[in-house]
């Protein structure tokens, strides 16, 4: 769907230059010479590099729209994935580097979003946050709890997170998948 070149909004995914790229900045530039322009910070779906562009209203651009569907993690072999839709029960092998880091935060049976465009699949979505148990954490130092401190603690997959000095080995936590970081306890 072609939209306007000034019609471009933070979210909205185009095919510029022969790639797909999603819009994270936008804004509307009127030098004093000149017609009026929107600067666009534009995200590579595929690889993440960016590329900063000048949109004129009387320019077009091509709106793409994707395609989302929930599949179910079974395991993960070597360097690849593999997921089941739930509903026909068809398998799919994808690689590990679709997910990036957030990779170390998969669990079986979870359900995650594949994200296709024209067939291709572009994408994979975990859920925004996951439980995992504390293994270990380094003990409180007396006097630490009256600053907001953080101290290092390692997650049941092996990865490295900062938590409240309050948290210990064997609790529960809330994690971002997307940067690794504690969101909160969980409460019993």
């Amino acid at each position: 769907m072609k939209i306007s070149g000034n019609a471009i909004r933070p979210g909205n995914i185009i095919q510029h230059q022969n790639r797909l790229w999603v819009a994270v900045k936008t804004q509307h530039t009127q030098p004093g010479k000149g017609g009026a322009y929107l600067q666009v910070e534009l995200k590579d779906i595929r690889d993440g590099t960016k590329l900063n562009e000048r949109f004129r209203s009387s320019e077009s651009v091509e709106r793409v729209r994707l395609e989302e569907k929930e599949y179910q993690f079974l395991y993960e072999e070597g360097n690849s994935i593999t997921l089941m839709d739930s509903v026909n029960y068809e398998q799919i092998h994808l690689s590990k580097e679709l997910l990036g880091d957030s990779v170390a935060f998969l669990k079986d049976g979870m359900m995650l979003t594949v994200i296709s465009h024209e067939g291709e699949i572009v994408g994979v979505e975990l859920p925004e946050t996951v439980i995992m148990e504390i293994v270990e954490a380094e003990p409180v130092v007396k006097g630490q709890t009256a600053s907001s401190s953080y101290k290092p603690a390692i997650l049941e997959n092996g990865v490295r997170i900062l938590v409240p000095p309050y948290i210990g080995a064997g609790a529960k936590v809330v994690v971002n998948t997307a940067d690794g970081t504690f969101v909160e306890r969980l409460k019993d």
